[in-house]
């Protein structure tokens, strides 16, 4: 399983939310360069990095920092946060990201998605962040009416390989993922990485014997909660 230490950035910084509130914000550091290496240094192979203002307004807000991790970190990067033209999309490939994820251009323009999953392939990712069941949108502030679990079904219909699927509720608070909605999201036929409250290696273990492709750590990380490198350690394999 593929372990993927996560830098939330807002106006240059690494923070983290709960559940997606932009009002309960924790700086954690103010070199998220600095911060990506030491993940690589602990034997992290990957990063989810997140424009947290770019989700909110819908427009990058954090562009150059987010090329000089892709660039000068050495690792897998997937990044995401307001992503919602091609030229975005390129922008971030031809810097050297491993994938770019979608979020609510997946619910706002289905067509659009599946376009780029057709064109970009396996260096796409869809984002679905689910409350109650149901798909959140621009940085979680507003919730839609699309069933999550049948969004991840048109996904996979349309091409799209991988999606990072979040329970808002879990996210940020360090108190347990929704290990049922992976058991379901593992039956689909997609690579499916976990985010939102990962924080026990037994949570770890759940998610690999189910065979959950990658998870995403975030608060965990940033508390203390997990090492590190122990999870790489343990889990560090694909």
């Amino acid at each position: 399983m593929e372990i993927l230490p996560a830098i939330d950035l807002r106006e240059g910084k690494v923070v983290r939310l709960f559940q997606g509130d932009y009002d309960k914000m924790t700086v954690y550091g103010l070199r998220p360069l600095q911060t990506a290496l030491e993940f690589k240094a602990a034997g992290a192979r990957s990063l989810h990095l997140v424009d947290l203002d770019g989700a909110k307004e819908g427009k990058p807000g954090n562009l150059d920092t987010i090329i000089e991790i892709i660039k000068d970190s050495g690792l897998k990067v997937e990044v995401g946060g307001g992503i919602r033209t091609e030229e975005r999309i390129a922008t971030y490939l031809e810097a050297g990201a491993e994938r770019v994820i979608l979020g609510s251009m997946a619910v706002k323009d289905f067509g659009f998605t599946a376009e780029m999953a057709r064109k970009y392939g396996k260096h796409i990712a869809v984002g679905v962040d689910a409350r109650d069941g149901l798909v959140a949108t621009d940085g979680w502030l507003e919730t839609s009416r699309v069933e999550a679990f049948e969004l991840c079904l048109r996904l996979k219909d349309v091409g799209v390989q991988t999606v990072i699927y979040t329970d808002i509720a879990c996210d940020g608070a360090s108190s347990g993922t929704n290990i049922g909605a992976y058991e379901n999201l593992s039956k689909i036929g997609l690579s499916i990485i976990a985010s939102g409250g990962i924080s026990s290696m037994e949570e770890l273990k759940k998610l690999r014997d189910i065979g959950v492709w990658g998870a995403i750590l975030g608060k965990s990380l940033y508390t203390g909660k997990l090492d590190i490198r122990a999870v790489i350690s343990e889990f560090g394999g694909e």
